[in-house]
């Protein structure tokens, strides 16, 4: 049996600032597990992966999103990170709830059946970045 369709969104905030996804997860995992290094295994991300992600967002607000714990050790997520986090969940979920009603309107119907057949090690992320090499990736 087919999974139904799946919507993964990104925010571009501004030019060059973009949310998404990876960033979102990697805040969440943060704040739960107190530390970078925790939260990279927690997601299965690497450590240079993470940084990355948190040098970008970072400089993209007034004030950091992320924090080193007093001592040196562990990150926090801030109050500031803290709302980014539920204002992408809380779009997120609106996207949601608006796709659930176009497909409950049969907006795909038959769709599915157009879909190319998947080959091994070949993800439709891979397919759409050959086709349509403006896809930017969602991060």
């Amino acid at each position: 049996p087919a999974l139904p369709p799946a919507l993964n969104l990104r925010i571009d905030l501004a030019p060059g600032i973009r949310i998404g996804p990876d960033k979102i997860n990697l805040l969440e995992a943060i704040a739960a597990r107190g530390s970078i290094s925790a939260a990279v295994r927690a997601l299965g991300m690497s450590y240079a992966r993470a940084w990355l992600l948190v040098d970008e967002l970072n400089p993209a607000f007034a004030e950091p999103v992320v924090a080193g714990q007093p001592g040196g050790v562990g990150a926090a997520v801030t109050p500031l990170g803290e709302r980014l986090v539920a204002s992408c969940r809380a779009v997120e979920r609106d996207a949601a709830e608006a796709a659930t009603r176009h497909l409950d309107r049969g907006h795909l119907a038959g769709l599915e059946g157009a879909l190319a057949p998947r080959r091994a090690g070949q993800g439709a992320s891979r397919r759409l970045a050959r086709s349509a090499p403006r896809l930017s990736r969602i991060g």
